[in-house]
């Protein structure tokens, strides 16, 4: 039986926590906050998106960082056996619209406390409002931990679960990434990822408030599409957010730090060019004698469209008789390629999730142990992997929970 310290009180600590005191090891877990669980209990706007109830094929293509590292993770512990831990400790679940997993009750506290109950009858040592200031180690390995009291609690392994930089009101300040320095680890580059992103446009925070459903967003860098998708998005005083965008953001942020990127919108991705112009000709022909402004009503929400009339360029009280066929495409055009440009991401306080972490080259992806240093353990969002929305941030801190807790000898 090992001595295991656990520093981080979040989602993969606890699990980890249950997992080794399961398998018969004595378990002490070190949480900074007055309570364990706290950006587990605003996941998923309070619901707890635990996992996704997806293929395998899927689980690995949501993962947007080292999908080719979580291999021995994924398949030792997967989605569905984290659907039968949380049922076999009392929640009971639900799976939702994109395969997403809850509570059946709606509630992340369910979560929360199905875990500190089976701490509790495994008889976990918690310490609330104990951070930890260095992770101490000599030349076989870890020897325990100081805490910021400086007191010295000795240990045979530390698994590292501290999380990202991502709401850190939460408590996550970045600290497993310095004990992972301290102990000779690379850190990879660190950024706000499912994210909200900033635009450079007047005319995008004149829409301020404006949700859009069933529309295709496309990125641009260096000319070339890096990212297309559908889904809802909705407009802010500072750019864009909704789940359209967050999944942009994790895919095209690295490519947000070289510079600006140029976006569009297609506000009617299932008509092409020439069917949505055969809409319109329609509408022409019935409303010869009325504004361009009164017919195009009915085109996109009324809060869009005065930026789109600015951007048409010609008058909108023109009659629909006076409306020449190059302005009538030219408004075609704009309906499918509505341009605009991101010139950033929000900050960490309104992240999801961190990329960039733990240089995973250095941890046996099997265990997730050092090869650096024996018998210490990194685990969750402080490694360099990060995942879309849907449930898959989370699967990644149970899979290597359990990877790193079976390892413990």
């Amino acid at each position: 039986m090992s001595k295991v310290l656990i520093i981080g009180g979040g989602a993969a600590g606890m699990a980890a926590a249950v997992f080794a005191a399961e398998a018969g090891h004595l378990v002490h877990l070190f949480e900074r906050n007055e309570k364990l669980g706290k950006k587990v209990y605003i996941t998923g706007k309070g619901r707890c998106n635990f996992t996704n109830a997806c293929s395998m094929e899927e689980l690995f293509d949501s993962v947007i960082r080292n999908p080719k590292f979580l291999y021995s993770a994924f398949y030792g512990y997967n989605n569905f056996d984290a659907i039968d831990f949380f049922e076999r400790l009392g929640v009971r679940t639900k799976i939702e619209r994109g395969n997403r997993a809850f509570p059946a009750s709606d509630h992340a506290s369910d979560i929360i406390l199905a875990m500190e109950r089976r701490m509790k009858e495994l008889d976990v040592k918690i310490h609330l409002r104990s951070g930890v200031k260095k992770v101490l180690a000599d030349e076989n390995g870890v020897t325990g931990i100081l805490l910021e009291n400086d007191a010295v609690i000795a240990g045979d392994a530390v698994l590292v679960a501290t999380g990202g930089l991502s709401y850190s009101t939460t408590g996550s300040t970045g600290d497993g990434y310095r004990f992972a320095g301290e102990c000779g680890h690379d850190v990879t580059g660190l950024r706000p990822s499912l994210v909200p992103m900033e635009t450079g446009e007047d005319y995008i925070a004149g829409m301020q408030g404006l949700s859009l459903r069933n529309v295709t967003l496309r990125m641009y860098t260096g000319g070339k599409c890096c990212f297309e998708d559908f889904g809802e998005m909705m407009f802010t005083h500072f750019g864009i957010t909704g789940p359209l965008v967050l999944t942009a953001s994790a895919r095209v942020g690295d490519s947000l730090q070289q510079g600006p990127l140029a976006c569009e919108i297609d506000w009617k991705p299932a008509l092409s060019e020439e069917q949505l112009d055969d809409r319109l000709l329609r509408d022409f022909t019935k409303n010869q004698n009325k504004q361009f402004k009164t017919v195009a009503q009915g085109l996109v929400p009324s809060k869009a469209m005065s930026a789109l009339l600015e951007l048409w360029g010609s008058s909108p009280e023109k009659k629909i008789h006076e409306i020449s066929r190059e302005e009538r495409l030219a408004f075609v055009r704009l309906l499918k390629h509505f341009p605009f440009t991101v010139t950033g991401l929000r900050g960490y306080s309104e992240a999801v999730v961190t990329a960039g972490g733990v240089a995973v080259r250095e941890i046996n992806p099997k265990t997730m142990e050092s090869k650096k240093v024996k018998g210490l353990y990194f685990i969750g969002e402080v490694l360099d992997t990060d995942a879309l929305t849907g449930g898959f941030n989370l699967q990644i801190a149970w899979s290597t929970a359990y990877a790193a807790a079976s390892a413990v000898i």
